[in-house]
């Protein structure tokens, strides 16, 4: 019996872009399943239930998962990276992920810690030149990059 491919990311989607929709997009071609786990921040006044259904919208196939109260404590550094890990880890206890996506160097700690493949995918933004601090900078301006209902959602709270 083949092994189910259970992909997952993590994100504050704050706010959710173009490079994050490849990336799901990319999970999502290449596996059975896919969770997002959406985390809390401070970084963007848009409640974290709200930045899950702009996922939720466009691709209603994945799960969702939702990351409340995260640590405090980033970095790559040992100790940071053991907390945000046994955090991660308790939120996926009832999964069983076989592949890890993320565009960012932390893909690396999440695959090994979890001994799962770390699936990166345009790490260099090659392919989605785009960050979501870009997007924050200057909403209009780079409105290009996230689609019509986050954009929506983000006049409500920026413009």
């Amino acid at each position: 019996m083949k092994e189910e491919k259970i992909g997952f990311t993590i994100g504050k989607f704050a706010p959710f872009h173009k490079g994050h929709q490849y990336l799901i997009e990319t999970a999502l071609n290449e596996m059975d399943k896919v969770i997002v786990v959406v985390y809390d921040t401070d970084v963007i006044d848009t409640p974290t239930k709200e930045r899950a259904n702009w996922i939720k919208e466009l691709y209603p196939q994945v799960e969702i998962k939702y990351a409340h109260n995260p640590p405090s404590q980033y970095g790559l550094d040992d100790e940071s990276v053991k907390i945000q890990m046994e955090y991660l880890t308790e939120i996926m206890k009832e999964e069983k992920p076989t592949h890890f996506y993320s565009s960012e160097k932390y893909g690396a700690c999440v695959a090994n810690y979890m001994n799962i493949v770390d699936r990166r995918v345009d790490s260099e933004r090659k392919k989605v030149p785009i960050r979501a601090s870009e997007v924050r900078s200057n909403i209009e301006q780079n409105k290009q990059w996230i689609e019509n209902n986050v954009y929506n959602d983000l006049k409500k709270y920026y413009l």
